[in-house]
Formats: C-alpha cells, structure tokens, sequence
C-alpha cells in the first residue's frame, strides 16, 4: 500500500463508495490494510468524529457491519431523493408491518392483509428483506439485516 495514504482516510472513503454496510473483513479486502485491530481503531475514531461534527452525516454499525447514514432531521427531509426499495404497495406495507412487529406469524399476517400475503412474501424474500422459518402450521416471519441496512434501522 502507498506509504502517503492515510489508512483512516482510506476506511472512511471505502465505506463512502460501498452501497452495502461492510464488516472488518470486508474493509481489509477492499482496503489492503492486513490488521483487523488497525481498522477497527480507525471505525471508532471515525464514528466519534462524525459524532463530534456539525454534518448531516453519521456512521453507524449495524450487526456488525459498518456504513454511513443521515442523521435525522436530515434523513426525513430528503428521503424522497433516495431511490425506493421497488416493492409493491402490498408488500410494503406488510414490510412495514413485520418491521414494526419483529417475529410475527405468517397466519396473523393473513388475518390482516389477506390471501394476498403469499405473494407479498414472496416478493419480500426475494429481495432478502425478510425471512421465514417454520413455527408450528404456520412460518415466523422476521426482518433481514439487509433490510436494516437499507432501510437504516
């Protein structure tokens, strides 16, 4: 690696460029820095940074991995410039629903939304927001990390 580059610099422009939230090993991979110790040093001194500033930006961790995100009031304001999730109206607001009540059944979900929740779910899993695992008759039906990421909960 390049001896002028500011390794800190170089973790916070890897996050910048990343659509994805990145783990440590992730950042040693995009960023050729071999120690995990010297990056995890540098996320924390950057969070308290952004922290520390007067900017509309944030980084945060989520489930272990690292990305930026706006801080609010910021967020609410221009959220409608962000490029939306293309789901369907029913399957967003079933999205909404299972986010808002983590680990709820399936069978419920047909009680509220319909028969239509099939198509929802399956829509919804394909595009790895949610996931289902098996509870009895029906399926327990939970939020991704992806979908906390994306939706930058």
């Amino acid at each position: 690696m390049d001896e002028q580059i500011d390794s800190k610099k170089l973790v916070e422009a890897a996050l910048f460029m990343s659509q994805n939230a990145l783990g440590i090993n992730e950042l040693v991979s995009a960023t050729g820095i071999m120690s995990p110790g010297h990056i995890q040093a540098s996320l924390k001194e950057l969070i308290e940074e952004y922290k520390a500033r007067d900017t509309a930006l944030q980084l945060i961790e989520v489930a272990g991995k690292y990305m930026f995100a706006l801080k609010e009031p910021y967020a609410t304001k221009v959220s409608g410039l962000a490029v939306g999730p293309d789901l369907s109206r029913g399957a967003l607001r079933l999205l909404a629903y299972v986010g808002k009540n983590e680990s709820v059944l399936q069978s419920s979900l047909v009680k509220i939304f319909g028969s239509a929740t099939y198509d929802y779910m399956k829509e919804l899993a394909e595009k790895e927001f949610v996931e289902s695992k098996k509870s009895g008759r029906s399926r327990r039906i939970s939020t991704t990390v992806k979908f906390k990421e994306y939706f930058n909960v």
